[in-house]
């Protein structure tokens, strides 16, 4: 037996993976046991629970896959510090977090005989793209903010290999163009850029495109940032990422503010300004974005892409991708952020420093921890009844299953309600999610119906591709359907989520509506992982319903 430990450590979104003789057994995400949003630092708890989970005991491991390596691109690293130079504390900072990397071994405990690797950040997303779709040979891009001084890749891969063609190094990155706007327009969290993208829809792209054009343009088979509208080549990057929420500062020069206005306060009123901003924003990064798939797909000719890295997770880019690039397949890493670097890290080491043939496909992220406990008060799940409390306006807590691995509930830690009230998204905003009205809740379908709904019929099980909903259709689920006319789609297949899927039976009986809506089981906080941590997000909500495994829970 082959046991991998891979490792998201010292970085946002810290999470582990563990894959066993070439197969994913468990993954998970700190944040979830912590209860602090992305945290970063090292996975301990999440790294415990995966080995608790398959039996095995820190000695018990072969290799251990990290997935940072300090060593990566060093030559450009010190080139560029000695052109440019950098601050006592930058420094200071980034030597710390080597030091951290290098010593991971010892912060899992003792007994650990495995070989450590430190594995360049994109090689683990490509690695995570690659090695677990269901392509035998395809196109790969990689693209992020920044990690290990680079923010894009390129590669083919074949088999149980792949083969790097190119990236993009510090200081251009289509992660840090978006990320910059997104606090410009008041989303200065971690993670925020989801906020800029919901918001896209509601302004007019073609106010501020020509300045929008100037600010990040195509260069060759990539792109180059204007560094006019950015601090991060000068002054670096103001980054956290220790125990903590990680933080990263204002990274928007005074250009931008000069030419798109003074930044939105955090809490301040989103004005029409602010809406054509994330318009034209999110449409360049489209255009760029597009632009980089298609010289990628005219230097490799092959038919099938596979994405990873932050920005892969921008569902509406990936929906113009599945629909204008000339790749004819195309599969996302549903955890392609940082998190979803244990898992690459981990595949890395086993099909490639390795050589192992390819035997697993990611057909499904419920990776997670699973209980099973009666909760005192309550009573037998009855699938009819909680379907007819949906239709008649219940808001129902629905907790089944392992937990889902990445950003998105599949259906195993969700929220759900009735997609055919208008006032639905109101009423979740201000009972439980506490969040902007711009934002949209996603739509989880039957796979045998999304044809008839939605415009596109294949398998969408992760809701990381938007697609447009049926016109006739539209009315029918005004709270699923974006100002877009889009949804970020998730269909559910009875072989996958058998529970999930009977539901949605249930409601379809009632109402003829293949839909519930979904969103994550949170508020303001990861996505709950305990039973416990689900009756706490129901008694300081207003849910309805809480069911918990084969019981339900009522007010």
């Amino acid at each position: 037996m082959a046991a991998i430990l891979g490792l998201n450590a010292y970085h946002g979104d810290a999470s582990a993976a563990l894959v066993v003789d070439g197969d994913l057994v468990a993954a998970a995400e700190e944040e979830r046991f912590v209860r602090l949003n992305h945290v970063a630092g090292f996975p301990a708890q999440a790294a415990a629970w995966c080995l608790e989970h398959a039996g095995l005991t820190v000695a018990d491991l072969d290799h251990v896959a990290v997935s940072r390596d300090p060593r990566a691109n060093i030559g450009q690293k010190l080139l560029r510090t000695v052109r440019h130079g950098a601050s006592a504390r930058y420094l200071k900072d980034r030597l710390q977090n080597a030091t951290k990397l290098r010593d991971v071994g010892s912060q899992l405990g003792p007994g650990l005989r495995a070989q450590v690797h430190n594995v360049e950040h994109h090689h683990t997303h490509v690695a995570s793209a690659f090695f677990v779709s269901p392509f035998e040979e395809a196109a790969i891009l990689s693209v992020d903010g920044f990690g290990d001084f680079a923010s894009t890749m390129t590669a083919v891969g074949r088999g149980s290999h792949y083969d790097v063609l190119d990236r993009v190094l510090f200081p251009h990155s289509l992660g840090i163009f978006y990320t910059a706007f997104s606090q410009w327009l008041g989303f200065p969290d971690y993670g925020d850029e989801g906020k800029a993208m919901g918001l896209a829809p509601y302004g007019d792209a073609s106010v501020y495109a020509k300045a929008m054009a100037d600010v990040v343009r195509p260069l060759d088979d990539f792109f180059e940032l204007n560094l006019d509208y950015f601090t991060h080549d000068k002054e670096g990057v103001d980054m956290t990422w220790d125990a903590g929420a990680p933080t990263i500062g204002p990274i928007f020069s005074d250009k931008l503010v000069d030419t798109f206005g003074p930044p939105r306060p955090a809490h301040g009123n989103i004005l029409q300004l602010h809406s054509d901003v994330a318009a034209a924003l999110q449409r360049r990064l489209e255009e760029i974005y597009l632009h980089v798939i298609d010289r990628l797909h005219a230097r490799t000719q092959l038919p099938s892409l596979c994405l990873a890295g932050g920005v892969a997770l921008n569902a509406v880019a990936n929906g113009r991708v599945r629909d204008e690039s000339p790749f004819e397949r195309l599969w996302v890493q549903p955890a392609a952020g940082d998190s979803g670097t244990a898992i690459g890290a981990a595949f890395f080491v086993w099909n490639r420093v390795l050589k192992q043939p390819r035997s697993y496909e990611l057909t499904h992220v419920y990776l997670g921890p699973e209980y099973e406990e009666r909760p005192e008060g309550s009573r037998p799940l009855d699938y009819a009844e909680v379907a007819q409390r949906i239709a008649d306006g219940a808001v129902v807590g629905w907790f089944q299953g392992r937990m889902e691995f990445g950003p998105r509930a599949l259906g195993d830690r969700s929220i759900l309600a009735d997609p055919r009230r208008a006032d639905m998204k109101d009423t979740l905003n201000a009972r439980i999610k506490y969040r902007e009205g711009f934002r949209p809740f996603a739509p989880s379908i039957l796979a045998e119906r999304v044809g008839e709904w939605y415009e596109h019929s294949d398998a969408s099980p992760f809701m990381v591709v938007v697609d447009h909903s049926r016109r006739e259709k539209r009315e029918r689920i005004p709270a699923v359907d974006h100002a877009d006319g889009t949804g970020r789609v998730q269909t559910v297949d009875a072989a996958t989520n058998p529970r999930f899927h009977r539901l949605i039976s249930e409601f379809e009986a009632i109402t003829g509506v293949p839909i519930l809506l979904n969103t994550s089981f949170n508020e303001n906080e990861p996505i709950v992982m305990t039973p416990q941590d689900a009756i706490d997000t129901f008694r300081k909500t207003s849910m309805d319903l809480l069911v918990l495994g084969d019981y339900v829970l009522e007010r």
